[in-house]
């Protein structure tokens, strides 16, 4: 039992001192390898729509006003009695409608139509297609391996190599 644990520990201490180099590798082919990426974009168009807007400050009262108290003053002067005090009234509506029509007949209409330009926009996620690196394949030896590289790596590519004693 004592031999096999002496052999355990020789075996290991042999594997301790193993040698590592570098050697050069002949490269026989490289192979792109793509991934897809999505990526957002804004895409935006614009129009032309119609927009009514407010040409002036409204109507104006004050010929309303004017024409109202010259129209109640003239109905004041016909009639005695009750029937000054209708005519009064009578001749403040209809001085009030004269005055409003003297004031506002004559006036374009308070609207027009203007054009607008509106531009709305949305995202749209595009795929694109990325190189993600290359799938490179070496010779080293007589023997064939492959290797993933971010980066290509010419004719030939450096390999780390490390020589241990088989313990049996």
């Amino acid at each position: 039992m004592k031999k096999h644990i002496a052999l355990v520990l020789i075996a290991a201490a042999a594997g301790a001192h193993a040698e590592t180099f570098v050697d050069s590798a002949r490269v026989r082919n490289v192979e792109p390898q793509y991934e897809r990426v999505t990526v957002p974009r804004n895409e935006c168009n614009s129009q032309w729509v119609s927009e009514v807007r407010r040409t002036d400050d409204g109507p104006q009262y004050g010929g309303a006003i004017v024409g109202g108290v010259a129209g109640a003053l003239l109905g004041n002067q016909v009639g005695r009695g009750h029937g000054r005090e209708a005519a009064t009234a009578l001749g403040a509506v209809v001085g009030a409608f004269a005055g409003d029509r003297v004031a506002n007949g004559n006036r374009p209409a308070p609207y027009e139509e203007v054009p607008r330009e509106v531009t709305t926009c949305r995202t749209v996620n595009e795929v694109q297609s990325r190189i993600a690196g290359y799938r490179v394949g070496y010779e080293y030896r007589g023997q064939y391996y492959t290797t993933f590289m971010h980066e290509q790596p010419g004719p030939n590519l450096q390999v780390r190599v490390s020589v241990d004693p088989v313990v049996r």
